[in-house]
């Protein structure tokens, strides 16, 4: 078995989002098996792990999503509770999850979807900024958003995470069925998001992608943490690599 424990050392300044020792299930399935993290502030932490790691249901957990259900810990932000909140909740205390499926709504148009999160406070980016961003957004502001490509949807779940005030992003496999050329864009514009002081988890197959991003990296295996340390660790640990992450 490879030597899981990090050689880094860990920060003392508290941390800006902390999950402590939590517990998720879907129906009886136990999935998320105590797992603790902390992300500092400007921070990119990746969440990596084999298929079925409990990579998913940990960020769902953290934004307070019903299924899978936490049942047991502890999840703050910015000195927040949310542990003891709905999803709507966490949502306005500043969690913006970015879901796998992305989830543009249908019959809506780029700037309508954009709009549609900037109906209740706390608002956050102006949707001009969003289009600075993401010029390509811009362009196709009055086009029914479902009929985007894969890249331009990913943009767009993107950019309406960050129309409300968000103070930690969560994407889900943003990389997912993407061609080369447009991870490269959706990485450059991770890249400044990053420089904006946004503090964000990212899980992603494509381990090598974000660990190139990433600070820091918090690996799972069956549902509990067996590596936390930072992402040049992982990328200079052969065995730890092929072990937990298959490359």
């Amino acid at each position: 078995m490879a030597d899981v424990h990090s050689t880094s050392q860990a920060s003392t300044a508290p941390a800006y989002f902390s999950a402590y020792d939590i517990h998720a299930y879907y129906g009886e399935s136990y999935i998320v098996q105590g797992v603790s993290l902390n992300v500092h502030e400007g921070e990119i932490l990746a969440l990596l792990g084999r298929n079925g790691a409990g990579k998913t249901s940990t960020l769902r957990a953290i934004a307070r999503l019903d299924d899978p259900m936490l049942t047991q810990g502890e999840v703050w932000l910015d000195h927040q509770p949310l542990h003891t909140m709905k999803a709507y909740q966490a949502s306005q205390a500043g969690i913006g999850m970015v879901p796998e499926d992305r989830r543009i709504i249908q019959g809506l148009t780029v700037e309508e979807n954009i709009q549609l999160a900037q109906i209740e406070k706390p608002i956050g980016w102006s949707i001009e900024r969003i289009y600075d961003l993401f010029p390509r957004l811009g362009e196709r502001r009055k086009q029914e958003g479902t009929t985007l490509s894969g890249g331009e949807q990913q943009m767009l779940a993107i950019g309406r995470a960050l129309a409300r005030d968000v103070k930690l992003l969560l994407l889900d496999e943003p990389y997912e069925g993407l061609a080369p050329v447009i991870v490269h864009e959706i990485e450059k514009t991770l890249h400044h998001i990053r420089e904006q002081g946004m503090t964000t988890i990212i899980v992603e197959q494509n381990a090598v992608a974000a660990l190139n991003l990433a600070d820091r990296a918090v690996i799972l295996d069956t549902g509990k943490v067996v590596f936390d340390g930072t992402a040049q660790e992982v990328l200079d640990n052969e065995q730890l690599r092929h072990e937990y992450l298959a490359i």
